[in-house]
């Protein structure tokens, strides 16, 4: 029986799993490696995907107040030092500029000597810094506030280690910037994105996450409090998949972004920043791919429904293409999910069964293989993606067409919520709250080298009571975290109305807190 991938997600252990990830973001087509050191190509199908979340996200955004704009990609390098915790943050990973031409030097392209920048500039890692220059232009009055951006763009953070979609030197995201007169306005700002990308990530990735706030050795560079969302990916690893900062008047004292209050006073603003990116991608592909491939949410789905013809070079072919035509014009006058359903009759010049797998690899939610016998009896056959097999038996599905079409919009409404709940049934059944001792913890995880991520046994997370210890104390137990490969996630926002001793310090808890390998 022809299997999709080569490769299974498990053997008993997650070694298996980085290959299974490949295998999917090759043969789904979602992207390849660029020949720029550590970058990705996107391919359509992927795109597609990503297209698919930057609208619906969009839609959300803006319906919060929230209007789109675009700053340049080159940032001055004078721009980072204004706020040294920031760029202490991110000087690892900036590319810099410092030539803006190139001679031939012994026969080869090199830098001209001549064309040296007189600043050197930043390819863009974030842009706090240069969106704080021009809110500290636009804001000189109370009543120039709240100040709601944000953009689409691409920003550039050059990584050591590399993995397609989850950790590239370049990749695409939306950043969220705000800039507001008080600090409470500030915080009510960074929840309630916040609380825009759970709802986001759990009603159309299908992906559900524990919202929650960073603990201070996680925060952004320069932040006052950072939150996140974390999905539990199926080899038990986090996967920061979205987060919000509130930054205080760090940045507004850094780049002087003042306004003068109804009193008179010159004050400055509270500002917050907030971004997810391509990384979602990523964390759909761990969160619902199986061992044939993708299986994507339909709210995502570039085409919701694939028709596969099944063609003999036959007469009765074009009768086939006719009908497979007609049935694609009419899905697109079905309402599901909230918009016309997206189906594609796929005509490529390739054997009936390539195209199908193809399109199982590639997650399409629904498959139909249209023969000449469904034409004639008005029928329609069909795969759910998400229910592809009975043991080793792929399964298929037939009714009339006038039923399948009545049933469509449920059908796919079904689907997307059995993604969920499969995936939300392994995130609650994955975190251990039972264990009172660090020593306990270690024994848990296992030991691991700090060097080697991918051969550990499958284990979830812990979620224990926390002191918030800071300082050298909070250092040390990052290094004993750290040997074992091993970070603190969040502190839920759910939270319960007592706590027991902290695992770490012994001293009694003031929150929970999430513990686990992470991506």
């Amino acid at each position: 029986m022809q299997r999709a991938l080569s490769v299974s997600r498990m053997t008993g252990n997650s070694s298996t799993f980085p290959d299974w990830y490949q295998a999917i973001v090759r043969e789904a087509e979602l992207a390849e490696v660029s020949p720029t050191r550590g970058a990705m190509i996107i391919r359509p199908w992927g795109y597609g995907v990503w297209e698919r979340i930057q609208q619906t996200l969009d839609r959300r955004i803006k319906e919060t107040g929230h209007e789109n704009c675009y700053f340049p990609l080159f940032i001055p390098l004078s721009f980072f030092a204004k706020e040294a915790e920031h760029v202490e943050g991110f000087a690892k990973e900036m590319a810099v500029v410092t030539h803006h031409r190139l001679k031939q030097v012994d026969g080869k392209l090199a830098p001209d000597p001549d064309a040296r920048l007189e600043e050197p500039l930043i390819v863009r890692p974030t842009s706090e810094t240069i969106i704080g220059d021009a809110f500290s232009r636009w804001i000189k009055s109370h009543r120039d506030l709240p100040v709601l951006i944000n953009q689409w763009a691409n920003v550039v953070r050059w990584e050591m280690r590399t993995r397609l979609f989850l950790r590239t030197s370049e990749f695409l995201w939306q950043e969220g910037h705000t800039a507001h007169a008080t600090a409470e306005e500030g915080r009510e700002e960074t929840l309630k994105m916040l609380e825009v990308y759970r709802e986001f990530s759990e009603t159309v990735l299908a992906m559900p996450v524990v919202a929650g706030e960073k603990p201070e050795n996680e925060r952004f560079p320069g932040a006052d409090k950072t939150y996140s969302i974390e999905a539990m990916m199926q080899d038990g690893k986090a996967l920061q998949a979205g987060t919000s900062h509130d930054l205080g008047t760090h940045f507004a004292e850094a780049q002087n972004i003042r306004f003068q209050n109804s009193a008179g006073e010159l004050v400055h603003c509270h500002t917050t920043s907030w971004g997810v990116s391509t990384r979602l991608i990523g964390g759909v592909i761990m969160t619902h791919g199986d061992d044939d491939g993708l299986r994507l949410p339909p709210a995502i789905a570039p085409r919701q429904v694939v028709i596969v013809p099944m063609l003999r070079d036959k007469p009765e072919d074009a009768e086939v293409l006719a009908a497979g035509e007609a049935l694609v014009k009419v899905m697109g006058q079905v309402i599901a999910l909230g918009e016309p359903v997206r189906a594609l009759l796929d005509v490529k010049a390739q054997k009936s069964a390539e195209k199908r797998w193809n399109w199982v690899r590639r997650g399409a939610p629904v498959i139909i293989e249209l023969g000449p016998r469904d034409v004639a009896g008005g029928t329609i056959s069909f795969m759910r993606r998400d229910r592809l097999r009975d043991g080793d038996k792929v399964t298929s599905q037939s009714m009339s067409r006038a039923d399948f079409l009545a049933g469509l919009p449920a059908l796919l409404a079904e689907i997307q919520q059995g993604l969920y709940d499969e995936a939300k049934a392994r995130l609650d059944a994955n975190i251990r709250t039972d264990i009172a001792s660090f020593d306990e913890m270690a024994a848990y995880f296992g030991a691991a080298a700090a060097d080697d991520e991918d051969a550990t046994a499958f284990r979830g997370w812990v979620r224990a009571p926390w002191a918030r210890p800071t300082g050298e104390e909070l250092e040390a137990i990052e290094q004993k975290l750290k040997a074992l490969r091993l970070t603190l996630r969040n502190a839920p926002m759910d939270q319960p109305a007592t706590f027991g001793p902290c695992l770490f310090t012994g001293r009694p808890g003031v929150e929970e807190i999430l513990i686990g390998r992470a991506y």
